[in-house]
């Protein structure tokens, strides 16, 4: 017979297992910049940048170190956010291009809308999905390719897409009345924040190059777009804070890559994009990696290690920092999964894992699935792109390999000891290397030979010149 004490414990446990199990889903707004470099944040110490609205978030939150995005450039970076997968699995290497860039560097036209999607997997749990900002999954200037909301968005205002261009700046207030509305039929919501800085053109305002008064020009333009980005970003905590859902939302912090550099003698001037309109150009670029090697394009540290904020009041520890875990972009789609109860599809294999245990504090230093990057890079170091060489690279357990396009060159890191990547010990490790360059080219016999499926433009084979116009 069971004791009345048995039967309480039973009782109380039924309860807690009842309510653990009808706990509101977390919200999730993912804010992911445009070539934000690691150290571009003033909690990071940069020397005169303001982000009080992103340090807020890791005051709050856990600031993760050793984060990672897929690629050193855009598109691939962002499509590895999007399927959990290495954008290499999709012949996606570089950022989407007209056309007839594309069919040179063996890539399609976009990311195909059939492709295993965070966006759908959270839709079909019930989630609201929303994104805002930047797209680049496709290109403004391929006016046949898919639009964001055949990519399982419930609504979207985006630029580098096709169709309308969102106005840059409109992000934040297109995001907050999205989540009002979510609020209001009582759903949980999804949002990408994807914001165009510091991304060129840079897009000035006035009152935000104000602030800023004794920078030279080129510093004061580069401080005043990424103050004028965290003030966005603090519009939309504060309408989280109004709706009060703050404590139920995750907000997570990142960049699709890190910041780019021009020639020190490029002369500042204006430019046009055709998604964002006219900005000053790469002559304004400061960004900076917090003493990681390379910038954007690279595949080094300091082309791949973004920074990576994550707040859940209660759930992820206020003001810590997490120098130990290796988190990776590709991790975000199981981790989100996870999080909001959404079933993966049952053939489907993600390249990463859920990092929801890290996001609580418990990861680990050690990674049971190896990290790998592809990019198009050179077969040796350059006395002018010393850092933009690598092809190939993979990391598993606490070694980085690097390698060359023809494998002839290589470097290993120790990123555990050596974090920033000084010292090259391929040398004295040759273990460690034909080691790694065997998972590397197991790796690489997985991949496509070319793009496949309906992810072509219709201008494919047309004659070389300007793509057509928007209408």
């Amino acid at each position: 017979m069971r004791t009345p004490l048995v039967i309480a414990a039973l009782l109380l446990t039924t309860v807690a297992s009842e309510a653990q199990s009808t706990a509101p889903r977390p919200n999730i707004l993912f804010i992911f910049a445009d070539d934000w470099g690691w150290q571009d944040l003033s909690c990071h110490g940069h020397p005169y940048i303001k982000t009080p609205n992103i340090d807020r978030l890791a005051k709050e939150g856990t600031d993760f170190h050793r984060f990672t995005v897929a690629s050193g450039v855009c598109s691939p970076s962002r499509t590895a956010v999007m399927t959990g997968h290495f954008p290499a699995r999709y012949c996606i290497d570089g950022h989407f291009a007209w056309v007839n860039s594309n069919a040179r560097r063996n890539m399609p036209d976009w990311l195909d809308p059939n492709a295993p999607l965070l966006s759908r997997m959270l839709q079909r749990a019930g989630y609201r999905t929303g994104h805002f900002g930047k797209w680049h999954l496709a290109n403004d200037m391929i006016p046949d390719s898919p639009l964001p909301s055949q990519y399982g968005f419930d609504e979207y205002g985006a630029f580098n897409c096709a169709g309308d261009q969102m106005p840059v700046h409109d992000d934040a207030r297109r995001a907050i009345a999205f989540i009002e509305r979510s609020q209001a039929e009582g759903k949980p919501w999804f949002v990408n924040l994807w914001v165009h800085e510091p991304h060129t053109p840079f897009h000035t305002v006035k009152a935000w190059r104000d602030r800023f008064p004794d920078l030279p020009e080129r510093d004061n333009i580069y401080a005043s777009v990424l103050a004028h980005a965290d003030a966005r970003i603090g519009q939309v905590l504060d309408a989280l804070d109004r709706l009060k859902v703050a404590d139920n939302t995750l907000v997570i912090f990142s960049s699709d890559n890190g910041p780019a550099r021009g020639n020190p003698n490029t002369p500042l001037k204006e430019m046009y994009d055709t998604a964002t309109g006219k900005g000053y150009n790469i002559a304004a670029a400061k960004g900076l990696t917090g003493g990681r090697k390379g910038y954007k394009a690279a595949l080094f540290e300091g082309g791949v290690g973004v920074p990576f904020i994550a707040r859940w009041p209660g759930k992820i520890a206020a003001g810590e920092v997490d120098k130990r875990s290796v988190f990776s972009a590709v991790d975000l789609l199981p981790t989100f999964c996870e999080l909001a109860g959404a079933k993966m599809p049952e053939a489907y294999v993600p390249d990463g894992f859920s990092q929801v245990k890290t996001l609580m504090g418990a990861g680990s230093i050690n990674r049971n699935k190896p990290l790998f990057w592809k990019m198009s890079g050179q077969n040796r170091p350059t006395k002018n792109r010393p850092h933009h060489w690598v092809a190939w690279s993979v990391l598993f357990g606490r070694h980085k390999l690097m390698t060359s396009r023809d494998g002839t060159y290589v470097e290993l890191y120790d990123l555990v000891a050596d974090p920033l990547e000084q010292n090259d010990v391929a040398k004295s490790q040759p273990g460690v290397v034909a080691g790694l360059q065997g998972v590397l080219d197991t790796w690489r016999k997985t991949l496509p030979a070319k793009p496949t499926g309906d992810v072509f433009s219709k201008h494919r084979g047309t004659k070389v010149g300007d793509p057509p116009k928007r209408k």
